[in-house]
């Protein structure tokens, strides 16, 4: 039997990624939560820790393109019980580690410079390369007991020189400085294999679908 997902986790998050993203806090929609995005390809989300009615009333209801949907549930528990509309998004992976990361000892790569930011309990660290160019960004947003991973990105030309990991080893630091251990974030499966060498474990997937445009 497959863990219950507590709704106050996914609220939490949700509040961590607000935060980095510089939207309102969530708001309760039923057994979910509703978040008024804004974008043009991300109108708003609706957050549900399980897969219930409510989930799918709203499959059923909405016809307006890039409004999401994401549910603590795998795909095949749903996608032959909604209209076709829908799209599924790459699968994504609600993490956590509840405790300091494990790194081996890295430093950054020759010819790359760290610059630090912070906005709204967000701190962002950047990593340039020497044309002055983004290599690597991420941030962390610090809720309540969480520390909330987002954003995590090596651009292409850039990968394979431990960016990544080396970002996210100054990101915790500046977590751990003020007190925050719990660390919760939602990975791709890609981002999902890095994490968990760093001892990260998988917490419940985190499935997507949207409807992309007007048919």
């Amino acid at each position: 039997m497959k863990n219950k997902v507590s709704a106050e986790m996914v609220e939490n998050w949700l509040k961590g990624w607000c935060l980095s993203r510089e939207v309102a806090f969530p708001v309760q929609y039923r057994s979910g939560f509703k978040v008024h995005v804004g974008d043009e390809r991300q109108k708003e989300r609706f957050v549900f820790p399980e897969l219930n009615d409510d989930f799918f009333q709203l499959a059923y209801s909405i016809d307006e393109p890039w409004i999401y949907l994401k549910v603590s549930a795998a795909s095949e528990e749903f996608m032959d019980k909604i209209p076709e509309r829908w799209v599924l998004q790459p699968q994504g992976y609600m993490m956590t580690c509840f405790q300091p990361m494990k790194f081996r000892e890295i430093n950054l790569a020759e010819g790359y410079r760290l610059e630090f930011s912070e906005y709204n309990s967000t701190f962002v660290v950047k990593i340039v390369a020497e044309n002055g160019e983004q290599a690597s960004i991420g941030r962390v947003s610090l809720i309540d007991n969480l520390a909330v991973y987002d954003r995590i990105v090596t651009e292409k030309d850039h990968q394979r020189k431990g960016l990544a990991t080396f970002l996210l080893k100054e990101l915790e630091k500046i977590a751990l400085s003020r007190g925050f251990s719990n660390n919760l974030l939602v990975a791709t499966e890609e981002g999902k294999q890095l994490y968990e060498t760093l001892g990260w474990q998988m917490y419940s997937l985190h499935t997507s679908i949207v409807i992309p445009s007007d048919n």
